[in-house]
């Protein structure tokens, strides 16, 4: 919000600089963004919250100086007799419920540039002067945050002003000069049978002040923030009065605006007010009360305010605080549509009192601090195991585009969001490689052949939210050295990576061939443990590499894992110490011949069910096929290490396993020792 300083000064008789000024309230809560100066005057640009609408204006940010320089507030130019309704200007309320508020007032006018300290003024706050009219209007805005309008009488059909919704398929010319198609959820601003206004937004140009105009209706009104704020986002149109209006106003204003518009109106000689107003007021505004708890003061901010400073600021505030045994019964103004709790008081006195002035000491901590959430334990794991390996941590966005959700959606529906920023961001992500996979397409684009990149987050479908750590390799398997050979990544190398990160919780998981839309068939593999597919990983599919600008030339692999799930299947005690073994291990190789389309973990799956408890450890070492191995077959090695906790192991009962392991690979799978 711009502010001149000469137009501040004229409601509080501040004699500090601007830079002082902004310095100081920052602190409290409305900081300064810029200073602009023109002549003898400064522009200061003020930084409002969206919670703050009565601060944009310049009377809003004249009370918040006066209260921190405990000044008294003047009414500056707007002390003006109040305004005297008739009722014989014809205003109709068909939607109470969007507009509780509306006042029209009629003028006769003389159409002309306004003055120059009025042309000046509005410029300093970025509005384009137009006409003495339209600028009374505007300057009224400014001055007191009351948005108006004025049509022009004569092309008002019958001089009726009807507030109502927009019929279906209505149209209207805009003051912008662009035709816009209303919807039936729209208010607008209507004579006696055209739309003249699209409420709180924008005015319509058939209606619009010309040099012709004679006389005038002046209008100013409360419409709810909601309906503002979604007629605007619908029209994609965004006013100085929606910005104000979407924000919530002071349904009391619209008559003292009224009042202003008119006396500027007589004292910048553009024209005289007929004596004809109506205040349609079908909802009057309950003010609200709320108890202020002096020991919650305390409580909460965690020092001692002085009961006269409580008053003088809620006071200089226009709050009405009336002081009881325990604290005061404060009556909040209408503009102050933030009060809403006890909270909300506590910190205006917080603000004026001095944030600055809270003691540079902890409270005494009376209780232990609630346990840390599992999950953060648990992520962090996962992310030390996959740094370890060598990858670099991703960060993504949940929202996505829902083309890019499409591939991941695994049969479920899309997750969408209601209300999108925009097209790229329509869907909550179902899975974590949609993002992972962007950020290696935006690594290889620029430069960088060897990508490594996880994310660890959450996923979304319309069962509900989890956890996962999602990866992507490309490039190298190794660094690139001179003391060896080069090697591009491969299937096994990223089930490593599984293997390592289900390490982390202790977890065994075994590997099944599996079929996803995005990963390459035949180069994919689920993820389980005890039973229940927990993941997946493979080869990216080369469509989806392409839809993402990736080379073609380029094999990306990747996976993703179910955090809840590893973490939920890990042994309650993960910690364990184990004395060293005492007993030497006993080692046998074993070469068999299988068919070629046995999975290893099948094989692996066999020899573990007929071995003893002693076999710890199995290990393949060597798989070929070609010359010498027949058609359909393939020659699979494995060595096997066998270890007693309590004895020394003899060479009879190694051997009396391993006839028992070639029995089985032999009834079960038809094996052939070699």
């Amino acid at each position: 919000m711009k502010a001149p300083l000469s137009w501040i000064r004229e409601f509080v008789d501040v004699k500090a600089s601007a830079e002082e000024i902004g310095a100081l309230m920052g602190l409290r809560g409305l900081p300064l963004e810029s200073l602009e100066t023109h002549g003898d005057d400064v522009v200061m640009d003020f930084e409002v919250t969206a919670n703050r609408p009565d601060c944009m204006s310049v009377i809003g940010i004249a009370r918040e100086i006066a209260t921190a320089y405990k000044l008294p507030l003047a009414a500056g130019g707007t002390k003006v007799p109040p305004l005297q309704p008739n009722g014989n200007v014809p205003i109709t309320i068909e939607e109470p419920e969007l507009c509780c508020r509306y006042v029209g007032a009629v003028a006769d006018v003389t159409i002309g540039p306004s003055p120059k300290w009025m042309q000046d003024r509005l410029a300093m706050c970025g509005v384009r002067p137009i006409s003495n009219i339209v600028d009374i209007t505007n300057y009224v805005m400014l001055e007191l945050g009351q948005p108006m309008h004025a049509f022009d009488l004569a092309k008002m059909r019958q001089g009726k002003i009807v507030v109502r919704r927009a019929k279906a398929g209505e149209s209207m010319t805009t003051l912008d000069g662009k035709k816009r198609t209303l919807s039936g959820d729209m208010l607008v601003i209507a004579d006696a049978e055209c739309a003249e206004d699209i409420g709180g937004v924008m005015g319509g140009a058939s209606s619009e002040i010309s040099s012709a105009t004679k006389r005038v209706a002046f209008e100013a009104a409360y419409f709810a923030p909601s309906q503002i704020r979604s007629t605007s986002k619908k029209l994609g149109l965004k006013t100085e009065a929606s910005s104000r209006f979407e924000r919530g106003a002071d349904r009391t204003a619209p008559p003292r605006a009224m009042a202003r518009a008119l006396q500027l109106l007589e004292q910048i000689g553009a024209g005289s007010f007929t004596g004809d107003a109506t205040d349609n007021y079908p909802t009057p505004y309950q003010p609200r009360t709320t108890h202020l708890d002096r020991a919650r003061i305390r409580g909460l901010l965690g020092m001692d305010v002085p009961d006269e400073s409580v008053t003088r600021i809620l006071s200089s505030l226009d709050f009405d605080p009336e002081m009881t045994s325990t604290g005061w019964i404060v009556t909040a103004p209408p503009w102050r549509v933030d009060m809403h709790r006890q909270v909300d008081l506590i910190e205006e006195v917080g603000r004026h009192h001095g944030f600055e002035h809270l003691p540079a000491t902890f409270p005494g901590v009376e209780q232990a601090p609630p346990p840390s959430d599992p999950r953060i334990a648990r992520d962090r794991r996962a992310r030390t195991a996959l740094l370890g390996i060598g990858f670099s941590e991703a960060i993504s966005f949940a929202f996505i585009a829902s083309k890019a959700a499409e591939p991941f959606l695994d049969g479920q529906g899309p997750v969408a969001i209601a209300n999108p920023l925009s097209e790229l961001f329509t869907t909550m992500r179902p899975s974590l490689l949609s993002g992972v996979i962007d950020a290696v397409s935006h690594n290889r684009r620029h430069g960088r052949p060897d990508v490594r990149l996880f994310e660890i987050g959450t996923r979304f479908s319309p069962d509900g939210e989890t956890r996962g750590a999602g990866f992507a390799w490309t490039g190298l398997a190794t660094p690139d050295h001179w003391s060896g050979a080069r090697r591009a990544v491969d299937f096994y190398d990223v089930k490593g990576v599984v293997d390592q990160l289900a390490a982390e919780y202790q977890v065994t998981p075994s590997f099944s061939e599996t079929k996803k839309s995005y990963l390459v068939e035949g180069r994919t593999a689920a993820i389980v443990v005890n039973g229940k597919t927990i993941g997946v990983f493979g080869q990216l599919a080369p469509a989806i590499a392409a839809a993402r600008d990736l080379p073609a030339t380029d094999e990306i692999y990747a996976g993703e894992i179910d955090l809840d799930a590893l973490s939920a299947a890990a042994p309650a005690e993960t910690l364990r110490a184990a004395a060293l073994p005492k007993y030497p291990s006993v080692v046998r190789d074993v070469s068999i011949l299988v068919a070629d389309t046995l999975s290893a973990e099948t094989v692996r799956g066999t020899i573990r069910s007929a071995a003893p408890e002693t076999l710890i450890q199995i290990r393949e070492f060597d798989r070929y096929q070609g010359k010498g191995i027949p058609d359909g077959k393939v020659s699979v090695s494995f060595r096997l290490t066998f270890q007693s906790p309590d004895r020394t192991l003899t060479d009879d009962e190694v051997q009396a396993a391993m006839q028992r392991i070639m029995d089985a690979l032999t009834d079960n799978l038809q094996a052939v020792q070699r």
